[in-house]
């Protein structure tokens, strides 16, 4: 038996009080998601009426080390009370856990949703509760199956690629309860968006309240991360973000997200608005209007953008439902913020502009619908925002707060693993907004030789 008490904070005294049908324990490293979470779990497992329920982790040997013999662990918690057979027995030929409770004798599975081969014959029937240990690598099919099987799901998440399905299909369905939202980072709450499933609640711990780390042993596990890479903002921060290969890796929200009352007080100089689309019901795609102007002072701020995906509409979208769409974006930011005259559409769909330039010899329209340059190679593009969003320390790159599908995808866009080339993903914003600065790249920045 281990000589180490589990010591509890007041948020993870009223996590273990509180009854749910599904909860998400997201935070930093460190934080005691999985050792107070999988002793909740296993509470909940002796209340339970059935008595068959499921752990899943990456494989049996990653329980086996972090959930089931770790100090604080399953065996070091509940001792006698709890008979591991790693190899299965006569009866249950699956690695299970026996778990003597005065409800009975309860069979808790072991498995790894790493091997679909594997986990497609252990599942079978219903169970009571269910584990999942970073759900955020899960394969998405053992989720689903896993899920729509158990009473109760517990699952805990490394913050990571906010893009993954788990998190529009799962936990960004949940919500933080009231009295603990504020302990929840801004930057997930805002992600927490898809439609709320009743009851299921998201927990946001950090190293305030592992109450047995050391303020020496925290100080340890920060400093030995280098401040500012991606690896800081998941692990330090607990901050979601693909944590290799990402484009934009020097945008933080904290340097380059401005509110619109800040942004109102700029002097602005030129205006510009960007079209880039897509019509297919198959994929992610996205249509995507950005809103910009550029200061005095050389910064490129976006303003404004309206995202539309044909994938999530009953009726998709045709070309000619966009130009009165974009029209009405236009004039909405024209009052707004100032006049754009000249608009840069994606040169790759003609029939968008051809349907703008109707629309246009059709209605009062003062604006122009121009082919986008593409010149510019995608890589030099890269370049430029790069040394815009953190140029020694100085911003000349900012988004409105409002635009969080711009700042989404900031957070995203990432390199292919094989080349020196970006995805052809998290883009559209990011298309839509250099389509519209190409024009006055020069006017932004502090490269003086260039204006």
């Amino acid at each position: 038996m281990s000589k180490e008490t589990l010591l509890l904070s007041d948020k993870y005294k009223a996590f273990i009080r509180h009854t749910a049908p599904v909860e998400f324990l997201e935070g930093t490293t460190a934080a005691g998601k999985t050792t107070v979470g999988i002793f909740k779990f296993m509470l909940r497992v002796a209340e339970s009426a059935k008595k068959y329920h499921i752990i899943a982790a990456k494989d049996t040997g990653t329980a086996e080390k972090n959930i089931i013999n770790k100090d604080l662990g399953i065996i070091d918690d509940f001792g006698v009370l709890t008979e591991y057979n790693g190899n299965g027995s006569k009866d249950e030929k699956i690695p299970h856990i026996v778990y003597h409770t005065s409800n009975g004798d309860k069979i808790v599975y072991v498995m790894g949703y790493a091997d679909k081969k594997k986990w497609q014959k252990a599942l079978g029937g219903q169970y009571g509760c269910l584990y999942i240990d970073e759900i955020n690598i899960a394969d998405i099919d053992f989720v689903r199956e896993a899920a729509m099987r158990a009473d109760y799901v517990m699952a805990t998440l490394n913050p990571d690629d906010p893009n993954l399905p788990v998190y529009k299909e799962y936990i960004n369905c949940s919500r933080p309860l009231p009295e603990w939202e504020k302990e929840t980072p801004v930057e997930i709450r805002s992600m927490l968006k898809e439609e709320p499933k009743p009851g299921w609640v998201h927990w946001f711990f950090s190293f305030t309240h592992n109450l047995g780390l050391s303020k020496e042993k925290i100080a340890q596990i920060i400093m030995n991360v280098p401040k500012g890479t991606k690896l800081y903002k998941n692990k330090i921060q607990g901050l979601r973000g693909r944590a290799t290969g990402l484009i934009f890796g020097n945008f933080t929200r904290e340097k380059n997200v401005i509110n619109r009352e800040r942004a109102k007080k700029y002097k602005y100089i030129y205006f510009s608005a960007g079209l880039d689309t897509s019509y297919s019901q198959e994929s992610p795609d996205t249509f995507a209007f950005i809103y910009l102007g550029i200061t005095d002072k050389g910064k490129g701020i976006v303003l404004s953008e309206e995202v539309y995906n044909n994938a999530d509409l009953t009726i998709p979208l045709a070309p000619s439902d966009i130009a009165p769409r974009f029209f009405a974006f236009l004039e909405r930011n024209r009052k707004e913020w100032g006049f754009a005259r000249d608009t840069f559409i994606d040169s790759a769909d003609q029939a968008t502009i051809t349907e703008l330039n109707k629309y246009k010899r059709e209605h009062a329209c003062v604006y122009n619908f121009l082919n986008a340059y593409k010149k510019i190679t995608i890589i030099d593009r890269i370049h430029l925002m790069l040394g815009w969003i953190d140029c020694n320390g100085v911003v000349f790159y900012e988004v409105v707060d409002s635009c969080l599908h711009h700042i989404g995808e900031l957070e995203s866009y990432s390199w292919k693993e094989d080349k020196y080339e970006p995805e052809d993903a998290n883009d559209h914003t990011i298309n839509a907004s250099q389509y519209g600065w190409i024009p006055f790249k020069t006017k932004i920045g502090n490269y003086k030789e260039a204006r």
